[in-house]
């Protein structure tokens, strides 16, 4: 889902000339078509931008598809020209097509990962495999939404479609992405992202492309549509608007051979191991060190060549080359060690490992019993631990979905650990490692109808100092399933059990791991309706820690390195006003009420190519009052200006939520401007009962 490209495109813009390829690509050695229109069966057209080989016409080629709704003539149009061209001059023909409603496409964008999308995307591979520059075997890949998407239209089997790569995205819509966590709202993203694309689809085309069509393409995309958190907020549990587009319902419908790929600072990385369990068919999994960036950009890093690996998986699976990647382990993944934690880390030490297969073989469980304070291998006597939880639990949380920027990695967890109850083991004599999914069963009671429960696995050093490592979040009223809530009987003792995030951590001499858990995490999880007081029962096995032990491997020793990143050339553009972002904790002690403020001012670039002018500025507020639940406030605004000469268009949004202790409420606002004369405006506002959350 996530993908923010205009904070990529200041990456590459830092390490341009770090990631351009070691041999230069001949100018002539790539045509680019600006733009083409690709004609559907209901008269709509989509705008796609193509790089081919010079010579495709007379030796056609694969083709690649990349299908996004950040408009490939300014969203993303600098980062696509670091990554496509590369693929062209290899010998592959690619296409970036804006989908329905999006960039310089016809039609309104009503949702998320809809299946008319999907239905469109059938359309356009039957299109380029028709195209005589293309031998009619197609690869799709993509980050993010482009990740989401790979996967959905797979399922679908067209015969053209041979390979993807999906990059940070997931199988479940409902429990991976950011709206929902273990059925609690995600108050740090559901509105954020919402109200991104609001301003997004707000957006007009381009004139240079859609000629004087322009305008009335804009005010009809401005009039219909939608705000897309009313129809997130409207599905609080895993119905069918949630199925509809996860994967993880039938992957026997996948046939075709899948590399999915991650990072352990992503939130999307859950989806690689399920995907190498439940696949049928070919796949491979990867995952870096990495946050919601393309490998090639490395940020944490190590950094790797990306492009080349898949150039590797497209040889094999669109050209028939045998070139050993599928005689490969099916898994590889980075192994941090621990560092103090850091709002933002450029490079992450571990190492590289590997697993022949999914499930893999050599894991063992490692239990730990909480005790007062402590975690055991031995039963302690029977306890009764509470805390009553404090709204402003979660200061050290970080970005849910961090970009490698200077604002997005979780903080030294000691504050909130002091908010939570913890269980810590002793120092360790010699390093452990895991790899998989962490997992927490607990007795507990709460004292309301409604509750939370937020898990944290930390790496507690010698120092002090406390990482996190996973973390894992349950609505308790989704304590037997996500589809039908169960309201808590206060004070009723319940066995529940919470899978954390998938990690893999290497844990040195001398530290400790430590389990907090706390019935509160502002603002990634919305807060119950009144404040709660959880109660945690010790003794025996009845609340215990279950860690993924793996031990070293002779394979990991014997992995190759992987070629370093490469890039094509970056495109020229002008950086008109740099970017720049900050985090700000605000705490008013009298009013005891806490602010977060993100700003992310996206800069001010000139793409030379169009003359086009892109200029993006964002802020997000989250605000609480301690001891006051429906105090919780996200606002969202944002500021996109798109120009060229005398030509300036500009979208501003507004977007607050807020609850009360039955409903939620949403105001959307969307105000269009064409220079300094706002010539649109509409707002939406919305109460949206609560269920259970």
């Amino acid at each position: 889902m996530r993908d923010l490209m205009q904070q990529q495109t200041r990456y590459l813009r830092k390490r341009g000339q770090a990631l351009t390829t070691k041999k230069k690509i001949r100018e002539d050695a790539v045509k680019v078509i600006e733009n083409t229109w690709i004609p559907l069966s209901d008269g709509s057209r989509l705008a796609a931008r193509l790089w081919l080989p010079a010579d495709a016409c007379e030796n056609p080629v694969p083709a690649i598809l990349e299908y996004l709704p950040y408009r490939k003539s300014d969203g993303t149009a600098f980062r696509d020209a670091m990554m496509h061209p590369y693929f062209a001059a290899h010998g592959y023909a690619v296409a970036r097509v804006d989908i329905r409603g999006s960039g310089d496409s016809d039609g309104i964008l009503e949702g998320e990962y809809l299946p008319l999308e999907q239905q469109d995307a059938l359309e356009v591979l039957r299109w380029l495999a028709a195209q005589p520059w293309c031998t009619g075997d197609i690869g799709m890949m993509g980050i993010s939404w482009g990740g989401f998407n790979s996967l959905q239209v797979a399922a679908l089997r067209p015969p053209e479609l041979k390979a993807i790569v999906t990059l940070c995205s997931t199988d479940d819509r409902y429990t991976d992405d950011c709206h929902y966590m273990g059925g609690c709202v995600l108050g740090s993203d559901m509105l954020n992202w919402a109200s991104i694309m609001l301003s997004y689809n707000g957006l007009p085309p381009d004139p240079a492309v859609v000629g004087e069509r322009w305008r009335e393409i804009w005010f009809d995309r401005l009039e219909k549509s939608p705000p897309f958190v009313e129809q997130w907020l409207s599905h609080q549990l895993r119905d069918d608007f949630w199925k509809q587009g996860s994967v993880i319902e039938d992957y026997s419908a996948i046939n075709c051979a899948v590399y999915a790929i991650g990072g352990w600072v992503d939130p999307y990385t859950n989806a690689v191991p399920r995907l190498l369990e439940g696949l049928p068919g070919p796949r491979k999994g990867l995952i870096g060190p990495w946050a919601h960036v393309f490998p090639h950009q490395g940020i944490p890093g190590p950094a790797i060549g990306f492009l080349q690996e898949c150039l590797r998986w497209w040889d094999h699976w669109l050209k028939g080359v045998e070139n050993g990647i599928m005689d490969e382990p099916m898994l590889r993944v980075w192994m941090p060690e621990a560092i103090p934690a850091q709002a933002h880390e450029a490079e992450w030490p571990g190492r590289w490992v590997a697993e022949e297969r999914w499930p893999p073989s050599g894991i063992h469980d490692q239990v730990y019993l909480l005790d007062d304070g402590c975690l055991t291998e031995k039963p302690g006597p029977e306890r009764e631990l509470s805390i009553r939880g404090a709204q402003v639990t979660g200061l050290g949380a970080g970005v849910w979905c961090p970009y490698g920027t200077a604002i997005g990695m979780p903080l030294d967890q000691r504050a909130d650990d002091g908010l939570s109850l913890c269980f810590t083991t002793s120092p360790l004599e010699e390093p452990i490692e895991i790899l998989g999914f962490p997992t927490v069963k607990l007795r507990l009671s709460v004292d309301q109808p409604n509750a939370l429960l937020a898990i944290r696995l930390c790496d507690v050093a010698p120092d002090g100092g406390s990482r996190l490592v996973s973390w894992g979040l349950l609505n308790l009223t989704h304590r037997n399933g996500h589809e039908v809530p169960e309201p808590l009987v206060p004070g009723k003792v319940y066995s529940i059990a919470v899978q954390l995030n998938a990690a893999a951590h290497s844990l040195g001499k001398g530290h400790r791991w430590r389990l907090a858990v706390s019935p509160t995490y502002w603002p990634h999880a919305w807060p119950s309706p009144k404040a709660v007081r959880l109660s945690l029962y010790t003794g025996e096995d009845s609340s215990c820690l279950i860690l993924p032990l793996r031990k070293s491997k002779s394979l990991d020793l014997s992995l190759p390195p992987f070629d370093p990143p490469e890039s094509s050339p970056p495109p020229d553009a002008d950086w008109l006003r740099p970017e720049g972002s900050s985090r700000n904790l605000q705490y008013d002690v009298a009013a005891q009420r806490l602010q977060i403020i993100d700003c992310i001012d996206e800069g001010r670039l000139r793409l030379a190519d169009n003359d086009l002018v892109y200029d993006s500025t964002l802020e997000n507020i989250y605000s609480i009052v301690e001891g006051e639940p429906l105090s919780a406030r996200v606002r969202c605004t944002r500021c996109i200006e798109i120009s060229r000469g005398d030509w300036i268009t500009r979208v501003k949004t507004l977007s607050v939520m807020t609850s009360d202790e039955n409903h939620f409420h949403l105001t959307n606002v969307i105000d269009a401007y064409e220079g300094e004369v706002r010539v649109f405006t509409k707002s939406w506002a919305t109460a949206i009962p609560r269920e259970h959350v």
